[in-house]
């Protein structure tokens, strides 16, 4: 396949590898769906945890290299913070999508571009124009679509799911303010480690449920298609024109519904539908016109 990949041009190649990531996280958080029906939130997500640093040290760091410690302190501080992050974003998440359909709790997530582009202009006074700041409201409207606050639609478990998108604001946002040195490893390593340290010691005061095989089958599906997922999206930066194929990430929705359909019986209605397409058009909108304002200020010598 990586052959076959290779051949292709490298917007092609990046699209492929974009859509297949997207493909791959939603693959996880189907598994995962489908684990915390039998098995408590903290279990899952410390077992998981305890897969994905074995197949850390095992896979991961043999693709972008050993985890590294030999950091400054304000970046074991930065990896901290982004790691506390972390484990808000999933317990959160995985909160919303026990408890909402699949494709509804992807939309949601779907809105980061939108805010990291907000946390962007209010945290470090990036330019933000006023067609900018317009799709933004509009994207966030496609939220509201979804959520449906005051209708028979509504479910408060879709808030955790605006908590997660929140939380992962944040932890981009302090990806930010690290040295370029810092390995991607150990940042992975960071986020792991602190899943498994807070949801081992929450898991402490739940009753254990055993596992059978096939919530076993399915932690470890979803514990390898994160391991999937991230190494593709690291393939992915490496590759082709951003602004090409960033809109491709949007390629989880479609996942999302089609996994939802057949392993759930999921589908969400006609206003949610419309909120998510509303996610995904602002979305693409703002990713381009990003790409537009950068080539212009490279042009210029500026920034609008």
């Amino acid at each position: 396949m990586m052959t076959l990949l290779s051949r292709l041009p490298d917007n092609t190649r990046g699209a492929v590898l974009m859509s297949l990531s997207m493909a791959a996280f939603t693959t996880n958080d189907s598994f995962m769906k489908g684990v915390l029906v039998e098995v408590p939130l903290f279990q899952a997500l410390f077992l998981r945890a305890v897969l994905n640093l074995a197949m850390l040290y095992l896979v991961l760091t043999l693709i972008i290299g050993p985890v590294r410690f030999d950091l400054s302190r304000r970046d074991w501080a930065l990896v901290i913070l982004r790691s506390m992050a972390e484990v808000g974003a999933a317990m959160c998440f995985l909160t919303a999508l026990k408890h909402v359909p699949l494709a509804n709790a992807t939309a949601i997530m779907q809105t980061m571009p939108l805010s990291i582009t907000i946390a962007g202009w209010l945290l470090f006074r990036d330019p933000l124009g006023w067609r900018r700041m317009i799709a933004i409201f509009i994207g966030f409207l496609g939220v509201l679509m979804i959520v449906q606050p005051g209708t028979d639609g509504f479910s408060a478990y879709g808030l955790w799911a605006v908590a997660a998108m929140l939380c992962v604001t944040l932890r981009d946002i302090i990806v930010r303010k690290m040295h370029q040195s810092v390995p991607n490893s150990t940042v992975t390593f960071g986020a792991i480690v602190a899943v498994g340290i807070i949801t081992g010691f929450l898991s402490l005061g739940i009753d254990w449920t055993p596992m059978t095989v096939k919530t076993s089958v399915q932690l470890f599906g979803s514990a390898a298609f994160v391991l999937v997922g991230y190494v593709l999206s690291v393939a992915v930066m490496r590759v082709g024109e951003m602004s090409f194929i960033s809109p491709f990430r949007y390629t989880a929705l479609i996942w999302a519904l089609v996994i939802g359909f057949f392993a759930f019986g999921e589908w969400p209605n006609l206003l949610a539908l419309a909120g998510a397409g509303t996610i995904a058009a602002t979305g693409i909108y703002t990713v381009l016109r990003e790409a537009r304002l950068k080539r212009r200020a490279g042009r210029e010598g500026g920034g609008c």
